[in-house]
């Protein structure tokens, strides 16, 4: 593709940053290693599938960086529900500051919600991982609703008891959105302040773009548009267990309330997506973009994982268009790769990447 370096210039690039970090590999396909001949056939695959981008980073350094048709690494893209997992960390970090409490039914606060049955009992954890038997909401995505909160907080319960059903959409968000803006009222902070205090800023993330309604609410699925290298630094916040450049943002065991799965979904967890099924007995690699184009009441998430053969502590956060933010503990490496759609399967990617 135009204004992508060539095939020896990439290389070079692999050879010198290997050595920088003292893990000089050997062009043979190491099987799960990040071999250069692994990630120029990744590459290859996600340049193939519509890619923007692929950026990995290996022990803090640079392995691999690679755009397409000219774009520099200062080149935003939209990682649509990638945004998800910046507000799963606020709510994590809200609980470790003793704002909220994640297992706290959200009427608690939603004084309006404690009249109705269906709806009292929803915690806060079950509406952040999808469960709480909410109306996914979709409509939400769009600019014709002028309070976002209001009109999620009206949307009604479709599967009960909470727990029983994954059921992934914006409304939910929005709702926890509501019961964050209450709490931080007596603080006199909003969500948006609380986010860019608590976790943007120290991550070195300025200036991101809040769909916002008319209230000035952001929407919390989805918005931000970020660089490949700037959405590196979450993920490597993620890898660190909470520390990023050498700051602590969240306590370890606040992190790991976003990395579990469900009984209904054991593939998610807090907004982010997890592989922890992947080598089990009755694991189902599934393609998550297209299962959740489904209705909800055809989705099967049972024993799903993203890819079989990769590591079992692969946990991602996945956006429309095949925007991937991973991450692997194992292997001490953060994985970006943008793209503009394409057919993108997440299992044959991880498959080169990794000489699976």
């Amino acid at each position: 593709m135009q204004g992508m370096l060539t095939r020896r210039n990439l290389s070079v690039l692999v050879a010198v940053a290997c050595a920088l970090s003292g893990r000089l590999f050997a062009e043979g396909g190491n099987s799960g290693a990040l071999t250069p001949k692994n990630l120029r056939a990744a590459a290859a695959y996600s340049a193939a599938h519509a890619g923007l981008s692929l950026l990995v980073i290996q022990n803090g350094r640079v392995l691999f960086e690679q755009y397409a048709n000219g774009n520099s690494f200062d080149k935003n893209c939209k990682i649509y529900s990638g945004t998800k997992a910046f507000w799963a960390a606020a709510a994590v970090a809200a609980e470790q500051d003793g704002i909220l409490r994640l297992d706290a039914p959200a009427s608690d606060t939603i004084r309006e919600w404690r009249g109705d049955p269906a709806k009292r009992d929803i915690t806060l954890r079950e509406l952040l991982g999808f469960t709480g038997g909410l109306a996914p909401g979709f409509k939400l995505h769009g600019e014709s609703i002028p309070d976002r909160n209001s009109y999620a907080l009206k949307l009604p319960v479709v599967a009960s008891p909470p727990g029983s059903r994954f059921i992934y959409g914006p409304a939910p968000l929005q709702v926890f959105c509501e019961v964050l803006r209450r709490k931080l009222a007596a603080r006199n902070e909003t969500p948006r302040s609380y986010l860019e205090n608590r976790i943007l800023s120290p991550l070195g993330l300025q200036a991101l773009k809040f769909r916002s309604d008319e209230t000035g609410t952001p929407l919390l699925a989805s918005g931000f548009e970020l660089t490949a290298r700037e959405w590196a630094k979450f993920g490597l916040m993620v890898l660190g267990r909470g520390t990023y450049g050498g700051k602590k943002i969240l306590r370890a065991e606040s992190l790991d309330n976003c990395l579990r799965g469900t009984g209904v979904n054991p593939a998610f967890g807090l907004a982010f997506w997890l592989n922890s099924t992947a080598g089990d007995a009755g694991a189902r690699e599934l393609d998550i973009e297209d299962m959740l184009e489904k209705d909800w009441e055809k989705q099967d998430w049972r024993g799903a994982c993203i890819c079989r053969g990769a590591p079992k502590d692969l946990v991602a956060c996945v956006g429309s268009q095949a925007q991937r933010l991973l991450v692997i503990p194992s292997l001490n490496a953060v994985v970006v790769r943008q793209g503009k759609g394409g057919a993108f399967h997440d299992g044959q990617f991880l498959r080169l990447l990794l000489g699976l």
